[in-house]
């Protein structure tokens, strides 16, 4: 188990210093983690270690919005201020996903 998960912080790392070298606009664990999903592919399979090792880190992602909701606590009377801004933007950008979502799926469900 220790080694699946050296695997996931390994490609993590090396997504960081892509990301470094590269100047990519994406986050480095974003690209690591799609540097693994492209191992996965080319091997085909899943193994066992790196599920097991996913799944218990799935079963406690909320753990991983702790750090923000403290952010939003600790900054609340900056984004009082702001809070007309703030409320537009979550809602066009929940909209806009909401479309993009709707239609790529429509795209992919004609492919079949």
């Amino acid at each position: 188990m220790l080694n699946a998960f050296t695997i996931i912080l390994c490609c993590q790392l090396a997504g960081e210093m892509l990301v470094l070298w590269t100047g990519l606009p994406v986050p480095g664990p974003v690209a690591g983690m799609a540097m693994l999903f492209v191992g996965l592919m080319i091997r085909g399979a899943i193994p066992d270690n790196i599920a097991l090792v996913g799944d218990g880190l799935l079963g406690n992602l909320s753990l991983m919005f702790v750090p923000a909701g403290v952010g939003v606590m600790l900054h609340a009377p900056l984004m009082a201020k702001d809070w007309l801004a703030i409320s537009i933007s979550l809602v066009v950008s929940t909209l806009a996903t909401i479309a993009v979502t709707s239609l790529v799926m429509r795209r992919l469900g004609r492919a079949e």
